[in-house]
């Protein structure tokens, strides 16, 4: 899809204003140059209104007038409000000769309604929408309208597709809850990638198989088989009620994620007005300090309990028992009986001549084998003792570390306990203090004057508690879930088994095979979707997030890489893998950034030709990334329209001189004489437009900053 144009009619600032834009491949780009409060909000919010009606709109309408602000006109007087859009579509089919066919097709949708004024109120009923395919011959009506659009451009990608760029954090933003960010993520990923497509059809394969199962009962008059066919229809029920139900917790628990995100909003607004922004970070630094010192206690009272089964406190609580020990041990050791020294001696002087007193152990006299007769004599009576001896010498060396004269002061068991007693002290003294501290703090915060910050947080701990209700009933459901699958599971094969008994059973199982083919296929084609297009997606968005800021991780860049998580979450990391927050860690460049890879990665890989169209993209970014966001937002987009200022136009000049296919220059009426250099000439407040581009202005365009920067 490409936008063509676009006319407004009385829709806000919107009196009278048409706007046509680039559909030309080679120059796909289109840029409204408006400043602040010149309509670029209102135009965005005017074409997804054309295609989406009133959910398209801030807060969805609700309080959200249409009709100029300025309207003069008496009570009760109805203002018509209107945009048209004409947009082309391009489809691509081959022919069985394998040529490509290319079909343009254009259409016009028109959505209206009658806003009633009664004084400084408004009424405003259902809108009307018309869409019309055109052709040569005319314009041909296509019924239902939103039907059509919703397929061509599903509500869930208008935020990838028409993005505010004040905006464009919807996907990662701190005021936004995490399964609330999830959720955007996931239905943008599932619905450009046609994941619900594929679901909706497994949803048929498994209703068609159930109806063949209900057939099982009617082929004979098999008792078992009916009873089986019964129960796995009445499974099928009851998954289909279970994954309602889930479905349903998941929604409730979601929207009540949001509410505790805007009760917390209000929260923090009502803590940045004066002291209280400073009571917050004190607070926030007293939950630190808490926390850092409870880990301290922790570590303190694994300490104080190892210490009771130590070594020391055996050696300490013992030594006056174990002292007459080593007194006999050492007594032992003075005599050289321990370690025992005596078989390997006198072995040794078996091997000689001559014995350790000097005399002759020559076997050869009758002296001499005498006295070798009575050292094996001895060897022999040594060997009796030698085993107690050896456990004596055990007992010797391996309590030497019992023995307290082998110990300082500083390592006795008594010392180190009255240590560890004073440090558990000395926290638990200060874990007290930092509590009052703590509670002192969030008193003074509750009891700043003209807040509910107490009542906002009643109501937050509420939803809370409501959200963890749906969240375990939802986890029960899934738990019941997977009971029931693996029920069905062995029924089936049972049934299954019992229709290739029967006659007409041939039949009902092929069908039953068939069903479980197409089903087998589609659940490949889902997992491969899911996990290989999610993939390619989150490659593509690191690789474009990464160019866009300039960031080489080979050259030891602080952001590394950025990733889509298989649970939707889009991450951000740093070196070593250092897990950053988008919302906190990453500056405004980057965060837009971030979230227009994105949304840019996600249409490439999709290979869905839709416009690109962003509000103020490359606010907060100035130099290299503000024109390599540019560059990239322009090579990967099939039709881009960019509402630029003047501001973000600097330092881009060059680029748009080669990209842009079509430039037009917005001017609000009102701005004149503060900020236009000349006088309009408009009777009411309104819009105006005209050609200059980028470089140029006229009579009508031409703002004292202009002139100044001329000047300068």
């Amino acid at each position: 899809m490409k936008l063509i144009r676009v006319q407004f009619e009385n829709f806000r600032l919107l009196r009278d204003l048409q706007l046509d834009f680039s559909t030309d491949r080679n120059a796909k780009l289109t840029v409204i140059r408006a400043e602040n409060e010149t309509g670029k909000t209102t135009i965005l919010n005017g074409i997804q209104w054309a295609l989406y009606g009133d959910d398209a709109l801030p807060d969805k309408g609700r309080e959200y007038r249409l009709h100029p602000i300025d309207w003069e006109a008496s009570d009760s007087v109805q203002v018509p409000i209107s945009v048209q859009v004409d947009f082309e579509t391009t489809t691509h089919r081959r022919s069985s000769k394998g040529k490509s066919r290319t079909t343009t097709r254009n259409y016009r949708i028109i959505r209206s309604v009658h806003e009633t004024l009664k004084g400084t109120d408004f009424y405003r009923p259902s809108s009307t929408v018309k869409l019309f395919h055109l052709t040569e011959r005319g314009s041909d009506p296509i019924e239902p309208p939103e039907a059509w659009i919703n397929e061509e451009l599903p509500l869930e990608l208008r935020e990838v597709f028409f993005t505010d760029g004040d905006r464009a954090l919807s996907f990662i933003e701190s005021t936004t809850s995490a399964n609330t960010k999830r959720e955007r993520v996931e239905k943008a990923i599932r619905s450009l990638l046609g994941l619900d497509v594929i679901e909706d059809a497994l949803k048929h394969v498994r209703k068609t198989a159930s109806e063949v199962n209900k057939d099982a009962k009617r082929i004979g008059a098999d008792e078992k088989l009916t009873t089986l066919a019964t129960e796995l229809e009445e499974i099928d029920k009851e998954s289909n009620d279970l994954e309602k139900k889930k479905e349903d917790a998941r929604s409730q628990s979601a929207a009540f994620d949001e509410k505790i995100a805007e009760i917390q909003r209000e929260v923090d607004t009502a803590l940045v007005k004066g002291d209280r922004e400073k009571l917050k970070r004190d607070i926030e630094r007293a939950k630190r300090e808490l926390k850092f010192t409870d880990k301290q206690r922790t570590e303190a009272s694994t300490n104080h309990s190892n210490l009771f089964k130590s070594l020391l406190m055996s050696r300490d609580l013992l030594s006056p028992v174990l002292q007459s020990g080593f007194s006999m041990l050492n007594e032992l050791r003075d005599q050289r009986k321990i370690p025992n020294t005596t078989i390997p001696i006198l072995e040794e002087r078996l091997k000689g001549a001559t014995c350790i007193c000097g005399e002759s152990l020559d076997t050869k006299h009758v002296e001499g084998e005498r006295r070798r007769d009575h050292i094996q004599c001895l060897i022999d009576d040594s060997r009796e003792a030698d085993a107690l001896q050896s456990i004596v010498s055990d007992l010797y060396f391996d309590s030497r570390d019992l023995q307290p004269a082998r110990t300082t002061d500083d390592e006795r068991w008594i010392h180190k306990y009255d240590k560890i007693y004073k440090h558990r002290d000395e926290l638990d003294n200060m874990r007290d203090e930092q509590g009052e501290r703590l509670k002192s703090l969030e008193v003074q915060l509750d009891s700043i004057p003209d807040t509910n910050i107490q009542e906002l947080r009643t109501i937050q701990r509420n939803y809370q508690d409501q959200r963890d209700r749906f969240n375990a009933n939802e986890a029960r459901y899934q738990t019941l879930l997977e009971g029931l699958n693996k029920r069905h599971a062995s029924l089936v094969l049972q049934r299954d088994n019992l229709l290739r008994e029967q006659t007409k059973g041939a039949r009902i199982l092929a069908e039953l095979d068939v069903a479980r083919d197409v089903e087998h296929v589609f659940s490949r084609s889902y997992t491969h979707m899911a996990d290989e297009e999610l993939n390619k997606v989150s490659a593509l968005m690191n690789t474009i997030f990464l160019d866009m800021i300039g960031a080489d991780p080979e050259q030891g860049a602080i952001i590394q890489k950025a990733e889509i998580s298989k649970d939707f979450e889009i991450r951000v990391y740093g070196t070593n893998d250092r897990p950053l927050t988008p919302d906190r860690d990453l500056n405004g460049a980057s965060r837009r950034a971030l979230t227009l890879a994105f949304i840019l990665a996600l249409t490439k890989v999709s290979e869905v030709e839709a416009p690109n169209v962003i509000d103020t993209p490359l606010g907060m970014m100035s130099g290299y990334v503000k024109q390599s966001v540019l560059k990239t937002a322009i090579q990967e987009s099939s039709q881009l329209v960019l509402f630029l200022t003047r501001s973000e136009i600097a330092d881009c000049e060059e680029i748009l001189d080669v990209e842009a296919g079509r430039v037009i220059t917005l001017t609000n009426s009102a701005h004149f004489p503060l900020m236009l250099v000349n006088d309009p000439i408009a009777i009411e407040r309104k819009v105006l437009s005209c050609r200059c581009n980028h470089r140029e202005q006229c009579q009508l365009c031409q703002r004292h900053s202009d002139v100044n920067s001329v000047h300068n």
